[in-house]
C-alpha cells in the first residue's frame, strides 16, 4: 500500500501557489518549490486581437520598454486579482510549465494563499481563476498562516505567536494560536509603496523621473528603514530623465535620503503592529513577549526595519530563515501534512 502511495504521490500533479503581487512561487507535492517568476504578464494586440506574447521573467524584462502595440501587465495589484483575465493565462501558463509535457492527465489539487484582508468576492475570483487554469480541486489559505507555517512558528499550539507578512502589495499583521487567527490586520502597504515613495521623492528633491524598475533597484541596494548614523551612508548612482530639461540625466543617491523617503511606508507598517499589539488578548500577548515578532516576506529583507519595529514595540523581532519563501513553503506543508489541513478553507 505505501509502495502504491508512493508511486502516486510521484505522479501526482499537486501544487501549492504563492500568488504574489510582484512574484509568484509554485511548490510541487513531493518536490519542493519548482518556480519562482515575477507575476507579470507582456500582452501584445495583433489585429485587434490581444494575444500572451511573455509570462514571468520574460515579461518582467520587457516593462517599461515596450513598443505600442505591446503591454507588460501585472494581473495582481494590492495582492488581489485586479485582471482576471490576464491572471488565468498566467496561472495557467506557471502550471503547464510546472507539469512539463506530461502525457498523463493532470486535475491537479491547487492551494492558493490570498490576504486576509480580501473580499468574498476577491477569494472566488482566485478561485475561478485556478479553476478555470485547469485545477480540478482549489483551496484557500490565509497568507499570515501560511508565512508562520513556512517560517516553522508553533500554529498548531496553544502558544500566542505573531508574524509580519510584508509583500509586494500588502503587509499583514496576525496573532495566530491553535490553527487560526486570534487577531489580524491587513494593510495595503508593501514593497510597491515604497517604490512609489522612492520614485515620488526623487521627482520632488531632484527633479527626475525614474522607472519602477530602477526604485526597486534602490530599494534593494540601499534601502533602509532607519537613517544611517552619518545620516549618508551608502550611495548609489542613478539615471533618469531630467522634467527641466527633458534629456536623461544621472543623479548619486544616498541611504539617509532613501531613509527620509520610505518613513512613510515603514510608518504604516509600525502603526499597523501596535494596532495588532493594542488588539490581542491579555495571555497571547504574554506569549508574544516570549516568542517575539517574526517578519516574513521581501519587504523584510528592508535595512534596519527589524531594529525599527525593535524601537518602537520593545519586543524581540526577527527575521525568518528565508522570508522570500515562507509563504510558498507554508502553503506546500498546508498542501502536504494533514496536521495543517484544518487551515485550509474554499473560497
Amino acid at each position: 500500500m505505501n509502495f502504491f502511495n508512493r508511486i502516486f504521490g510521484f505522479l501526482s500533479q499537486d501544487m501549492a501557489i504563492d500568488l504574489g503581487t510582484a512574484n509568484t512561487l509554485v511548490y510541487a507535492r513531493g518536490r519542493g518549490i519548482v518556480l519562482n517568476e515575477p507575476s507579470v504578464v507582456a500582452i501584445e494586440t495583433v489585429n485587434g486581437r490581444r494575444q500572451v506574447k511573455a509570462v514571468g521573467n520574460d515579461a518582467k524584462l520587457m516593462m517599461g520598454k515596450t513598443p505600442g502595440n505591446v503591454e507588460a501587465i501585472r494581473p495582481l495589484r494590492d495582492g488581489v486579482i485586479a485582471d482576471i483575465e490576464t491572471a488565468e493565462e498566467m496561472i495557467k501558463y506557471f502550471i503547464t510549465k510546472v507539469h512539463g509535457a506530461s502525457r498523463l492527465p493532470s486535475w491537479p489539487e491547487i492551494v492558493i494563499c490570498v490576504p486576509s484582508g480580501s473580499t468574498p468576492v476577491e477569494r472566488r475570483a482566485i478561485r475561478d481563476a485556478a479553476s478555470n487554469a485547469g485545477a480540478a480541486q482549489v483551496h484557500l489559505i490565509l497568507e499570515p498562516m501560511a508565512a508562520a507555517i513556512g517560517a516553522g512558528m508553533p500554529v498548531t499550539e496553544p502558544i500566542g505567536s505573531m508574524v509580519v507578512d510584508i509583500g509586494g502589495g500588502t503587509t499583514e499583521v496576525a496573532v495566530l494560536s491553535l490553527r487560526g487567527l486570534a487577531y489580524t490586520t491587513s494593510v495595503r502597504v508593501g514593497g510597491d509603496k515604497m517604490d512609489e515613495a522612492i520614485i515620488n521623492y526623487v521627482r520632488r528633491n531632484h527633479n527626475l523621473l525614474i522607472g519602477d524598475a530602477t526604485a526597486e533597484r534602490i530599494k534593494k541596494q540601499i534601502g533602509a528603514a532607519l537613517p544611517p548614523a552619518d545620516g549618508i551612508g551608502a550611495v548609489l548612482e542613478i539615471k533618469g530623465r531630467d522634467l527641466v530639461n527633458g534629456v536623461p540625466k544621472e543623479i548619486t543617491i544616498n541611504q539617509g535620503q532613501v531613509a527620509d523617503a520610505l518613513s512613510e511606508p515603514v510608518s504604516a507598517i509600525i502603526e499597523s503592529v501596535r494596532l495588532a499589539l493594542e488588539n490581542t488578548q491579555p495571555e497571547l500577548a504574554a506569549d508574544i513577549v516570549d516568542q517575539g515578532i517574526v517578519l516574513t516576506g521581501g519587504g523584510a529583507l528592508l535595512g534596519g526595519l527589524d531594529e525599527a519595529l525593535r524601537e518602537a514595540t520593545g519586543l524581540p523581532v526577527t527575521v525568518a530563515e528565508d522570508p522570500l519563501s515562507c509563504v510558498a513553503l507554508g502553503t506546500g506543508r498546508a498542501l502536504e501534512d494533514p496536521i495543517y489541513r484544518g487551515v485550509l478553507m474554499s473560497a
